[in-house]
């Protein structure tokens, strides 16, 4: 057996590879800070429990073909995405630290481009960049970019778990779903894509989740940011966690 394209992709293979070579050999106490929330649960981040409060952190690595794409680039991918796992976790962002990894002959221009992108992004949400690392390869042994963020969050209530679905529960998107995966897909097959026609919506979940979490408090049971896994794992991941059955009207949900 041998490590596929699918073991990253954020689906059922990811999740199989990660347990069998890393949470199964864990002792329970092993997976989690004492009083928080681990690898025990396998949620968007975990919690570091420190007095009172509970500190969220979520760390992802991020490798998209194209680097830049309708509506982003990999560097406001990268941002977006931690800072989305750490909010949906019922956390505000607070620090956020980067690790890039270019490849040799890389232009600098391309690379100032992305910085530049991850820069606005915290600039916008109001976090700082507390520090980081930066590596090169040789030519050829990695492709163009890898980008990885960790983002540390202070919860506004109780730390959202989504193991905690209950009956009589509504299942609630914000917006519409797909976006980000089409406009991808169509560059990668050669499809000419203009802004106007399909466009990525890779952006910070802040300003429309952070106002619900503070209005509606524990009321609010789960949460995530469907990326590589689409609607059907995050749901499957909330049904298997909960022992919950999930009803769609798949008639409802924006496409």
């Amino acid at each position: 057996m041998s490590v596929k394209l699918a073991h990253g992709a954020g689906g059922k293979e990811m999740e199989e590879i990660i347990k069998e070579l890393i949470v199964s050999k864990l002792r329970e106490e092993e997976k989690k800070v004492l009083g928080g929330i681990g690898l025990d649960i396998m949620d968007d981040g975990a919690t570091i429990p420190h007095g009172d409060l509970h500190l969220v952190i979520s760390t992802d690595s991020y490798t998209v073909k194209p680097i830049f794409f309708p509506g982003g680039d990999i560097g406001r991918l990268a941002v977006c995405g931690s800072i989305n796992d750490v909010v949906v976790m019922g956390a505000r962002p607070v620090a956020i630290l980067d690790s890039v990894v270019v490849e040799e002959g890389m232009p600098i221009d391309q690379l100032e481009r992305i910085l530049d992108s991850m820069i606005s992004v915290i600039r916008e949400e109001g976090i700082p960049l507390i520090g980081g690392d930066f590596k090169v390869m040789p030519r050829g042994e990695v492709d163009q970019i890898v980008i990885t963020t960790t983002a540390v969050g202070r919860p506004i209530g109780k730390p959202i778990v989504d193991n905690e679905l209950r009956p009589g529960d509504k299942i609630v998107v914000t917006g519409s779903v797909g976006d980000h995966g089409a406009t991808i897909l169509a560059l990668q097959q050669g499809v000419e894509v203009s802004l106007g026609q399909l466009t990525s919506d890779v952006r910070p979940l802040t300003r429309t989740l952070i106002p619900i979490f503070e209005k509606f408090g524990g009321n609010v049971h789960a949460a995530r940011d469907p990326t590589r896994g689409g609607i059907a794992s995050a749901l499957n991941d909330w049904a298997e966690s909960s022992r919950t059955l999930i009803l769609l009207k798949e008639d409802l949900i924006p496409v």
